[in-house]
């Protein structure tokens, strides 16, 4: 039984090394846990200290992580919301939004359609170039996508987002691999009707932290915040998000050896007969006939990597760590 655990929590959201290692005791080395779009090399941001842990957060203090945030995002501090990570704006929205219809442009990240079912809604699924003849109250666009990475320009999203206020209807983009797109990220946009989530984990590779943001109106700000308290994210989450965020050259600099480590990922798995499919700089989607076989093979050398229910074929690749690369090369080059 433990040997199907690993396949289906990787099909769910990624991740699942305890199960994986259950599953395959043969496996001696450290695991790699290639499932999540994660950088591998997180930024070396310090921890709050002692005393900041003993208290309670300050409001000032969430007020700066916020202003430095928004400065990042280039946005208004006053339509900057932190919560407990993405996925904590995904869950609330239902009760933010209402009894309303919903198209989610996808298959994308289950956690959105997750949260609406949840609230006893029945969200649809549409394709990409569905997106802009939308009718519901609200539509979803995850941008870049995962995981196939496509991407919507952010003249694209524009005009997307001014025929829908005209009705006033919500238009929700999630960011959180927004870094991996920075010309396209909507967080600089002034709308009552637009809500753009941003991940800290994912770029700052540091996801155990759990800091997200709404970005949105004050008025939706106020509203989110009353629900989710005074103190929405831990001492640690604020210590290291404002040191990250103040950090352009680190970011900038990042981006360019992310995009340098996808491109030489690509190689390896084309050399292995994949066919990459697309992805962002944090992974790559990759498709093979047999890659049910593949995600098997990669296991039992203790690499974990994202299968899918929807696409049997493919894979998705994170970024190895780049100590690791030539060991993810190595159990490819071996072959089924």
């Amino acid at each position: 039984m433990l040997s199907v655990r690993p396949h289906k929590e990787a099909i769910r959201h990624g991740g699942g090394l305890r199960a994986a290692s259950y599953a395959h005791p043969e496996v001696t080395e450290p695991w790699l846990d290639l499932s999540t779009g994660i950088n591998p090399v997180p930024y070396p941001a310090r921890p709050a200290s002692m005393a900041e842990r003993g208290r309670l957060p300050d409001p000032l203090e969430l007020a700066a992580l916020e202003d430095t945030a928004a400065r990042y995002f280039h946005a208004k501090p006053e339509r900057v919301a932190a919560a407990a990570g993405a996925e904590t704006v995904i869950r609330l929205l239902p009760v933010l939004l209402g009894r309303v219809t919903v198209d989610i442009v996808g298959p994308t990240y289950g956690a959105h359609a997750e949260a609406w079912q949840a609230a006893f809604l029945a969200p649809m699924t549409i394709g990409q170039h569905q997106a802009e003849g939308s009718g519901a109250d609200v539509l979803v666009i995850v941008n870049p996508n995962n995981p196939d990475g496509y991407t919507y320009t952010k003249a694209e999203l524009t005009r997307i987002l001014r025929k829908r206020e005209a009705k006033g209807r919500w238009l929700v983009i999630d960011e959180s691999f927004g870094e991996c797109a920075p010309e396209n990220t909507m967080t600089d946009v002034v709308s009552d009707r637009l809500i753009v989530l941003r991940s800290f984990g994912k770029f700052f590779g540091l996801a155990g932290v759990r800091l997200g943001f709404a970005i949105a109106s004050p008025s939706f700000k106020a509203s989110f915040r009353a629900l989710t308290g005074d103190w929405p994210v831990c001492a640690d989450a604020i210590a290291m998000g404002r040191q990250a965020y103040a950090d352009i050259a680190w970011s900038e600099t990042t981006l360019a050896l992310l995009q340098g480590q996808a491109a030489r990922l690509d190689e390896v798995l084309t050399s292995a007969g994949f066919e990459v499919k697309g992805g962002t700089c944090l992974f790559r989607l990759a498709r093979h006939d047999r890659a049910h076989d593949w995600f098997w093979h990669l296991c039992r050398r203790g690499i974990l990597t994202r299968p899918f229910d929807h696409t049997p074929n493919v894979l998705r690749f994170g970024l190895p760590h780049p100590e690791d690369f030539l060991r993810v090369q190595r159990a490819l080059e071996a072959g089924l």
